[in-house]
């Protein structure tokens, strides 16, 4: 209740109900807050809600964050002070963060570090980081939690845990939303990006997906530094993808960086099933090497989504459905997959798909905003109580935050330009010869594992029917004697296959 009502207090006193219409304030709580507002307005609206989210905490800062990549949806001033919480939260003492350093590290900053920066180079809702160079000579920066940030997460997730309740028990598509579980698994999430050992083994995973690759380079991180509260990683010196005047002052090509924005993030959502999910601007940054050629570089890995083979399979597809403007698929699909439920009239949901989809696509390409078009389909389909899907929140998100950032580089991004092609080709290849000899060789061992019980499985099953007539009774003892063979000659088949199919595979590829 005391966390409540200081989130009350903070609103009012930053006179933040000057984001909302009157019209939507009931009177009775118009004139119950009535004395609030005569408050005075110390800052401008786009000041007053940084302020304010910066005072209320990491749950804040980061709603804040992920609007602040959305220009097209928001003012300018708006957009351009929000961006401020990306990498400008005011830090903590160094004091502090040398103190937790040390408690780490098991003995004095100093014995680690050659030099250490005490100001921050930036400091976010969760963490700041400061510049170092090791005893060895290494550049490097050292990322280090905040002092107490844990109490504040619990108590802003155990509000928004009473509010789900609440929806789900009195809004009337409370059942459909399923906040609870979105507000379960947020909290997973944001408890994750306190634990930096975890941070740092992402960062890694990310690093090696990622080692050659021309379009995303992530710094290497040092473990014998890392632990929960503290890591140390590689120290890069890019270009902050915001930061337009320098890309353009180096003649950095925007179009194809804009584009491989989109294919960084299609990539790791369907080639790896392991994506950077915290992909605002404070943590994305431009190499300054061949500026014709742009490469990314990521930092921030704390939080991290991944989608099972169902939710790949499914969401490719219905993406695909979108951009081919099969609308008859599209609907077919949510059907098939469970987001709505299985008495729904196909036709009737094509027609509303439709009606959504068709004004927008009568558009120039570079004019269709796809986060626009999702928010559409979404108030659409809750006619049909389509059910929120909480693995995909976190992909929904980052998608939102890509295209914002990807039209902020290059404002004509065609991102169904750049999206489906990679989709048709990531079909084409998940169902090709050469991927289904892979999936065999990958759970041969698993088959073969489980081959051996096939005879005594069916023997027991056998048992169980009750045999009627003696020769049933002598059929099941034969079966039992000729375990061993059955099993060897079981064995023997599926090794031939194998070798055929790969013999095969070779000659074709």
């Amino acid at each position: 209740m005391r966390r409540f009502l200081l989130i009350t207090w903070t609103m009012l006193f930053y006179r933040l109900d000057r984001f909302l219409p009157k019209a939507l304030i009931p009177l009775h709580i118009r004139i119950l807050l009535w004395p609030f507002l005569l408050f005075p307005k110390r800052h401008s609206p786009a000041v007053s809600l940084r302020l304010a989210l910066e005072q209320l905490g990491p749950i804040f800062v980061k709603f804040g964050q992920m609007l602040s990549t959305r220009k097209d949806l928001l003012a300018d001033d708006l957009a351009d002070e929000l961006a401020k919480l990306q990498d400008q939260v005011p830090p903590f003492a160094a004091e502090q963060a040398f103190a937790i350093m040390s408690t780490s590290l098991g003995q004095p900053v100093e014995q680690v570090f050659a030099s250490i920066d005490r100001e921050p180079l930036a400091s976010a809702s969760i963490a700041q980081v400061h510049s170092a160079i090791l005893n060895n000579g290494l550049e490097v920066v050292v990322k280090v939690v905040r002092p107490g940030i844990l109490q504040v997460i619990e108590l802003d997730i155990r509000l928004l845990q009473r509010l789900a309740r609440w929806i789900e028990r009195f809004h009337p598509d409370g059942k459909r939303l399923h906040a609870i579980e979105v507000v379960n698994d947020y909290r997973h999430t944001i408890v994750d990006e306190l634990d930096l050992q975890k941070e740092a083994a992402n960062t890694s995973q990310l690093r090696r997906n990622f080692i050659d690759s021309e379009l995303l380079y992530i710094p290497e991180v040092y473990w014998d530094y890392c632990s929960r509260n503290m890591m140390v990683q590689e120290r890069i010196h890019g270009i902050p993808v915001t930061d337009i005047a320098q890309l353009q002052a180096q003649n950095t090509n925007l179009r194809k960086l804009a584009e491989r924005g989109v294919e960084i993030f299609f990539t790791q959502v369907f080639r790896d099933s392991f994506f950077h999910a915290d992909m605002h601007p404070g943590n994305i940054f431009v190499s300054r090497e061949t500026p014709e050629n742009p490469k990314y570089i990521g930092i921030d890995c704390a939080i991290i989504g991944s989608l099972s083979e169902f939710d790949q399979y499914y969401l490719a597809r219905n993406l695909l459905a979108i951009f081919q403007r099969d609308y008859r698929a599209f609907a077919e699909l949510h059907i098939e997959c469970g987001w709505v439920p299985a008495d729904t009239r196909v036709g009737e949901l094509e027609a509303a798909i439709r009606s959504v989809c068709e004004p927008v696509f009568e558009k120039p390409l570079g004019e269709i905003s796809f986060g626009l078009l999702l928010l559409d389909l979404f108030r659409t389909a809750r006619r049909f109580d389509m059910e929120v899907q909480p693995s995909l929140v976190l992909l929904q998100k980052t998608l939102l935050n890509i295209e914002g950032l990807g039209r902020q580089l290059y404002p004509e991004l065609d991102l169904w330009h750049t999206a489906k092609p990679f989709l048709e080709n990531w079909m084409r290849e998940r169902y090709s010869p050469k991927s289904l000899l892979k999936q065999l060789q990958r759970q041969a061992p698993s088959l073969l594992e489980q081959l051996p019980q096939v005879p005594d499985l069916l023997f027991n099953r056998l048992s169980h029917q009750q045999p009627e007539q003696a020769a049933q009774t002598k059929l099941l003892q034969s079966l039992k004697q000729q375990q061993k063979i059955s099993w060897l000659l079981a064995s023997c088949c599926m090794l031939s296959s194998a070798v055929a199919i790969t013999l095969l595979a070779i000659k074709l590829f």
